[in-house]
């Protein structure tokens, strides 16, 4: 248990300042959907899922070569120095060449009034990318604190220059007569509209570089060629599986685009973008337990109880994320003001994406296996195989019913490259996974969410009441399950 309370530790530092700046920046989803059309916001939906796929390209793998070949060579400066140095210049390069044909690429995407938008896109793109290595170097070195206090800030500042741009400079300019007017009026254009979203991006990304600047100074100059060389192969198919992987996030937004008639298509990617977001919580989570298991399942992978600890950390987290399927679902009714009521429409999508993230951050977990092992190479097949899968059904399904269709996609998706991945992992890191226990959450969960569905109770207070007595029978039934071990983790506290 002592790894276990040593990893829940970090995904609490690490997450709990994420989640608190998530659910902050997840405040500015009503401001957008309540402000927006559904058409406006999902035209900053279309180009937020190509920013998914750039990063992509623009990190290369280089966060996971940090973390592996600082195990392998002696002098983890020059990794570091190397891959940062590697990661700025080709980030450098890509605003050259993005600025050259900001045109050429609106027109592309079916904005080609707003070259002006791809300009910023790479100035976000390439600060995060550059970001993103001495970010890994913190998580590396266990500099959590440091890590989620910089991430938080981010989020802060990306939340503040919103509020400044879409509410206080359009309150301001509605009165020229005010003291403030003179201030904004070089600042502010309302013809902006939904450009602000990507302004505030820039200045957010541009002050987290420049906070990141003393670790980027740290790295020093130092780069060697030799071994950038050993680097790239491993890193390359991570990039094919991180775009496959991509393919499977964020696709779906942009094929409504060219799958829909023109009339309906923006609405659709909007609020099916909109609705995407209320499985945040679950969402973030992952995203919380990836940045501390990564580094610490390198760090402990040579210890002899690995694979049990490893057994343990998956049932835990399986059992967290149905936790909040549950507490999203069973309190809907009131999770739903979050996004305006025209977006009302697409929540029927809720429960299938919650199910999908789910299984995405059991991928994620079971993903250490090609990683350990350097087969990176089958990491890029699995999701490759799960970028097939999307593509197929979103093709033939979106014509069909919409959006509904991105969401079953998006399940069946990530379902399949986690099975996979399990049958490909026992041969590499064989483990003993506790399937009777998962098997019955999973089945305790839905059975809850379905009995939660066929209440036709008046009262909303009433109503919510019950719910919360469902989740708290899922609680009560998990501890009477996993009584061992928790009286094993108040005897480590003592």
């Amino acid at each position: 248990m002592k790894p276990l309370k040593d990893l829940a530790g970090q995904t609490i530092v690490y997450g709990l300042p994420n989640i608190i700046g998530r659910l902050l920046s997840y405040l500015l989803v009503p401001l957008y959907t309540y402000i927006f059309a559904t058409g406006e916001y999902g035209k900053i939906s279309f180009l937020y899922a190509y920013i998914s796929f750039v990063n992509i390209v623009l990190t290369y793998g280089m966060e996971t070569s940090l973390f592996n070949f600082s195990r392998l060579e002696e002098d983890k400066k020059k990794v570091y120095s190397t891959t940062l140095l590697s990661v700025a210049s080709t980030s450098v390069l890509f605003i050259l060449l993005i600025v050259a044909y900001s045109q050429t690429i609106a027109g592309w995407l079916h904005l080609p009034t707003h070259p002006e938008y791809i300009i910023w896109l790479a100035l976000i793109l390439s600060a995060d990318a550059i970001c993103a290595i001495p970010f890994a170097k913190l998580r590396q070195l266990n500099k959590a604190r440091r890590f989620a206090t910089i991430k938080m800030l981010n989020i802060i500042i990306y939340i503040l220059s919103n509020l400044f741009f879409l509410l206080l400079c359009p309150a301001i300019y509605k009165h020229p007569d005010s003291l403030f007017y003179s201030f904004i009026q070089p600042i502010y254009n309302p013809n902006i509209g939904i450009g602000y979203i990507l302004i505030s991006n820039v200045i957010a990304s541009v002050a987290t570089l420049l906070m990141l600047l003393p670790d980027i100074v740290k790295a020093g100059i130092k780069f060697d060629s030799v071994l950038w060389k050993k680097m790239m192969p491993y890193a390359i198919p991570l990039v094919f599986a991180g775009l496959a992987g991509m393919v499977n996030e964020t696709l779906d937004r942009i094929l409504l685009q060219y799958l829909l008639p023109a009339d309906v298509s923006w609405q659709q990617a909007g609020i099916y973008s909109a609705c995407y977001k209320v499985p945040m919580i679950i969402t973030m989570f992952v995203q919380a337990f990836k940045y501390a298991a990564e580094p610490y399942f390198f760090a402990t992978a040579k210890e002899k109880d690995f694979t049990k600890t490893y057994a343990d950390i998956i049932k835990y987290f399986i059992i967290v994320c149905l936790l909040i399927f549950l507490g999203t679902m069973l309190n809907i009714s009131w999770i739903k003001y979050f996004i305006g009521p025209r977006y009302w429409s697409g929540l029927q999508v809720v429960p299938i994406l919650l199910m999908a993230n789910l299984c995405l951050g059991v991928f994620y977990t079971l993903s250490i296996w090609y990683k350990l092992s350097h087969k990176t190479l089958y990491g890029a097949y699995l999701t490759t195989i799960g970028a097939i899968i999307t593509i197929v059904l979103d093709v033939y399904w979106i014509p069909r019913i919409g959006y509904i269709g991105c969401a079953w996609a998006t399940l069946i998706c990530y379902a399949s490259i986690m099975v996979l991945s399990y049958f490909m992992s026992r041969k590499q890191l064989p483990v003993k996974y506790d399937f009777f226990h998962i098997s019955v959450y999973f089945a305790l969960s839905l059975i809850l969410y379905f009995l939660s569905t066929q209440l036709n109770i008046p009262s909303k207070i009433l109503n919510l009441v019950i719910n919360n007595s469902l989740i708290l029978l899922f609680i009560a039934v998990v501890y009477f399950m996993e009584k061992p071990s928790f009286i094993l983790l108040k005897e480590l506290k003592k």
